[in-house]
C-alpha cells in the first residue's frame, strides 16, 4: 500500500502531483485541513473509500465513501481527525478503490 505524500498549498499556488491509485490500496498521512483529489479518466463510475478507524459517539464506523463518476474529479475531506482516520500506529488513513483504471490521487492540505 503506497503511501502518498500529502501536498502543501501555499499562497504562490501548488501544482499538484498525481499518482495511479495503486489496486491494493493507497494511504496518507491524516492532518488538519488534508483531503484527497480523486480524477476518475475512466469510463466507468469508481467508488473510493476511506476506513474509519474509530466508531462515532454512537458506536457506528462512519466509513468515507465517495462516488467518482466516469471522466469526473472529487475532493474528499478533510481528514482532520487523527483518531477517526489514522492508523493508531502510523496515522496513516487507508484508501481502497472498487478500480483503479485511469484514476489518480493527490493528498493535498491547505
Amino acid at each position: 500500500m503506497p503511501t502518498q505524500t500529502v501536498q502543501q498549498v501555499s499562497l504562490t499556488g501548488l501544482e499538484a502531483s498525481y499518482a495511479a491509485a495503486d489496486a491494493g490500496g493507497d494511504a496518507f498521512l491524516v492532518g488538519a485541513k488534508t483531503f484527497l483529489h480523486v480524477k476518475n479518466g475512466s469510463g466507468g463510475d469508481i467508488t473510493v473509500t476511506v476506513n474509519s478507524q474509530k466508531n462515532c459517539d454512537q458506536g457506528s464506523d462512519h466509513d468515507s465513501v465517495t462516488v467518482v463518476t466516469a471522466g469526473e474529479e472529487r475532493f474528499i475531506g478533510p481528514f482532520e481527525d487523527v483518531d477517526r482516520w489514522g492508523d493508531p500506529t502510523t496515522k496513516l488513513a487507508a484508501i481502497t478503490y472498487s478500480g483503479v483504471t485511469s484514476l489518480t490521487i493527490a493528498a493535498v492540505k491547505l
